[in-house]
């Protein structure tokens, strides 16, 4: 398989793959490179008939923290199309591991954000250590949560999701499985013991059957939220040229307060 500069794989001889995310310093962000060797790797991985299952990890503290600072700078220097372009290339990435015909474990051993939060809704489990936060920030920026929008209602439903995409307040482990977000959540120490006993139940099925039964409840759920690209993008891009989000964001990078925050504060 293809060498990757910010994600590992590797394969044990049961046919289990672990995708692990691998940009430490910068607690998983997502940036271009990322995304785009996500989707590769979602690709080979896919088309690979000895792997059967697939967890999805990270290495450091945090499984990722949304998008990477200098990735959102360079976005603010595109034009619309160029946004667009990039808004299409996390959704392509989403729905590659949504779409992936295995059985995808993500283990989540640190707090996500944004992106992170969207890779954890495109997981078919989702196994969580009981500490971390969750939080779709977006909104403090003047942005939206556009893109991964589609798989997030997806997994937790239109309720649950107008609790968390407005007020990009922080959300506990305890919510996120009421919300059908993370499947289960335990100690640290006892993640890799949850995830061994996710991968134990799925070898023993038919990995043909599991491929066609995943298949089988994403068209009963309806449209795919891959199938959203074009509309979400286009509303980031809205966004992304609004008032609001050119002044939230230059206020961000210029650690200053946002204007909407002077205005209703008594």
């Amino acid at each position: 398989m293809t060498n990757f500069e910010t994600i590992q794989l590797e394969k044990d001889k049961r046919g289990v793959a672990t995708i692990t995310l691998n940009r430490v310093e910068k607690h998983n962000a997502l940036n271009s490179l990322m995304i785009k060797e996500l989707t590769e790797m979602a690709a080979q991985i896919g088309s690979d008939e000895t792997i059967r299952a697939v967890v999805l990890a990270a290495n450091g503290k945090s499984f990722c923290a949304g998008g990477d600072l200098k990735w959102m700078q360079s976005q603010m220097e595109k034009d619309r199309d160029g946004k667009m372009e990039e808004s299409r290339g996390l959704a392509n990435m989403l729905g590659a591991l949504n779409s992936l015909p295995k059985f995808l474990i993500a283990k989540v051993q640190g707090s996500a954000y944004g992106g992170g939060v969207g890779m954890m809704a495109v997981a078919d489990v989702v196994i969580a250590n009981s500490k971390s936060k969750f939080a779709l920030t977006e909104t403090k920026l003047g942005l939206i949560p556009a893109t991964i929008g589609p798989f997030v209602v997806n997994r937790m439903g239109e309720n649950f999701a107008r609790q968390v995409f407005y007020s990009g307040k922080p959300f506990t482990v305890e919510f996120a499985k009421r919300a059908g977000l993370v499947t289960t959540a335990v100690e640290a120490e006892d993640l890799n013991q949850a995830v061994e006993e996710e991968i134990s139940a799925i070898l023993k099925c038919a990995p043909g059957a599991i491929a066609d039964a995943k298949a089988l409840c994403q068209n009963l759920a309806g449209k795919a939220p891959s199938s959203q690209a074009d509309y979400t993008a286009n509303q980031l891009a809205d966004r992304w040229e609004s008032k609001e989000a050119m002044a939230g964001i230059e206020a961000f990078f210029n650690k200053q307060t946002a204007p909407w925050i002077n205005e209703t504060v008594e």
